[in-house]
């Protein structure tokens, strides 16, 4: 009965993580920024990003780093989400 009742909480949790709080109803307005010299002819830029915490997006500056062997850089972006905003963070 205990480790039913502990995977039911744990279901709780996690259904409730992916619920729809990080949609909000007007997407932020776009940062403009300078981006910085890249420091070798072998890096990638990864642009800002936008990160959900305490209850609202809060923007993180882009940076540059190494490529990851046999991979892509795919930027994030926003996308519709019911009558909101939702960002999709970027990738490899």
């Amino acid at each position: 009965m205990k480790k039913w009742l502990m995977a039911a909480c744990a279901g709780v949790i996690f259904a409730l993580a992916g619920c729809s709080a990080e949609v909000v109803g007007t997407r932020p307005a776009d940062v403009v920024y300078t981006r910085p010299i890249a420091p070798g002819p072998d890096y990638v830029w990864i642009g800002g990003d936008w990160i959900w915490l305490g209850g609202s997006y809060q923007w993180r500056a882009g940076h540059w780093e190494r490529p990851r062997v046999g991979r892509a850089w795919h930027e994030g972006h926003w996308e519709g989400h019911g009558n909101g905003w939702r960002w999709r963070r970027g990738h490899w």
